[in-house]
């Protein structure tokens, strides 16, 4: 008697599909593992690197913001004395009020938060790098203050092309060119402009 064909096909199971496949599973120890966990650290790695140059980015675009709305609304440059004044008046003590009220919170006997110790850390930091040497844009170049004003508040890169100084809060009559800046509005201003380097002009103003 021949088999029947229903019989053939009931014994025949079907195959298990791809979503029921289970995960492979790699011994710790195995070389597999080791080149994921490899993998994985160099990801973690470039993301740690990424967001590292994201905050320098932010940090240096408010630097560079708070120059930028210190500008005056009319005029073309500051004199240095100006320059010094929002230096040492403005920035330097731009977190005072936070500090204030961070002690004014604190009660008696009991330490400073971790926002206080830092933000005073900051202002001694800060203070220090005045008294040694403070570079900042040169607010008071006039083709460096007018390139300035058509920067669009984002692009870090841009600030490259303007002319830097450094100032001194032990010296404030005179400052370093510290970078001569990329634009031909600027360099073709710099006298001897193909033979100045970092940090090697230094510039006293009469008074």
């Amino acid at each position: 008697m021949a088999p029947s064909k229903t019989s053939k096909n009931a014994s025949s199971k079907p195959k298990p599909s791809s979503s029921s496949k289970k995960e492979k599973i790699f011994h710790p120890q195995s070389r597999k593992a080791d080149q994921l966990s490899r993998k994985s650290l160099r990801k973690e790695k470039i993301g740690s690197k990424v967001s590292s140059r994201h905050k320098k980015h932010d940090v240096l675009a408010d630097f560079y913001g708070f120059f930028y709305h210190a500008l005056p609304s009319e005029g073309e440059a500051l004199t240095l004395e100006e320059l010094h004044t929002i230096v040492s008046d403005v920035w330097l003590k731009r977190h005072d009020e936070e500090m204030e009220s961070e002690r004014a919170s604190r009660r008696k006997g009991r330490p400073k938060s971790v926002k206080e110790s830092k933000l005073e850390e900051m202002k001694l930091r800060e203070s220090e790098e005045y008294r040694t040497g403070f570079e900042t844009i040169d607010l008071t170049h006039p083709q460096t203050v007018a390139l300035f004003r058509q920067w669009d508040q984002k692009e870090v890169a841009f600030i490259d092309l303007l002319r830097f100084i450094r100032i001194s809060s032990t010296s404030p009559t005179t400052f370093v060119v510290s970078r001569p800046g990329k634009h031909v509005s600027i360099t073709g201003d710099v006298k001897a402009g193909s033979e100045l380097e970092s940090g090697s002009v230094e510039m006293e103003l009469d008074g």
